[in-house]
């Protein structure tokens, strides 16, 4: 019967804890766009390596207008 004392009090903070985050995480907007979160994360990793390419290849090759078997 002790124990009643102490674990009601402990589930009902436990429970407006629970409450809170839940409150904290609509308000925080963590909900919104659920379905192109994980594209953005694959979005933004090609858009980096792209960045990163650009700076090592400053003079991106461009293709001949001359076929390569004839001479002109």
């Amino acid at each position: 019967m002790l124990s009643i004392f102490l674990l009601i009090p402990l589930s009902l903070m436990l429970f407006v804890v629970a409450i809170w985050a839940v409150r904290f995480a609509v308000k925080s907007n963590q909900f919104e766009d659920l379905d192109n979160a994980s594209q953005r994360v694959i979005l933004d990793d090609r858009q980096e390596r792209r960045q990163t390419l650009q700076a090592f290849d400053p003079e991106p090759t461009k293709p001949s207008s001359t076929p390569k078997g004839s001479k002109d």
